[in-house]
This record gives structure tokens, C-alpha cells and sequence, in this order.
């Protein structure tokens, strides 16, 4: 595995870690991924999340998360 894509997987673990999201799928955006990078262009990634459900009911109140459960 190429060193740069250990620092780059490194960091989305972190980034993992840091926001407490799980990391769906992630990939090369920008210049490289259309291949015309320049000698000097970094390295862009994109990448889908997802927080804990619980994150996603904060502020509905107990009667919201009941609804929203029963949605299930």
C-alpha cells in the first residue's frame, strides 16, 4: 500500500473517530481521479457518513422519537 493512501485512510479513521461517524464509502475526487494531475496537485477525497440514529432524533421529543420509531 502506497504511503499515501496509509496517511489518507489514516485520516478518514480519525475523522471517524473525532465526529463519531462511520465511514459508508469514500473515494479520489479532483484532478487525479480524472487523471490530470500536476506535479504538485494534493490529494481530494469524498466520502458518504452516517452519525449514530440517535443524532438524527435530537430535538423531537419523546413523542417524535416514538413516531419515528414506529416508522420503523
Amino acid at each position: 500500500m502506497s504511503d499515501v493512501r496509509s496517511q489518507i485512510l489514516e485520516e478518514l479513521t480519525a475523522i471517524e473517530q473525532e465526529e463519531g461517524v462511520r465511514i459508508l464509502y469514500a473515494c479520489e475526487s479532483g484532478s487525479r481521479a480524472w487523471g490530470f494531475p500536476s506535479r504538485d496537485s494534493d490529494y481530494d477525497v469524498r466520502f458518504i457518513y452516517i452519525r449514530p440514529v440517535e443524532w438524527y432524533f435530537i430535538g423531537m421529543g419523546k413523542a417524535g422519537r416514538h413516531r419515528a420509531a414506529d416508522q420503523r
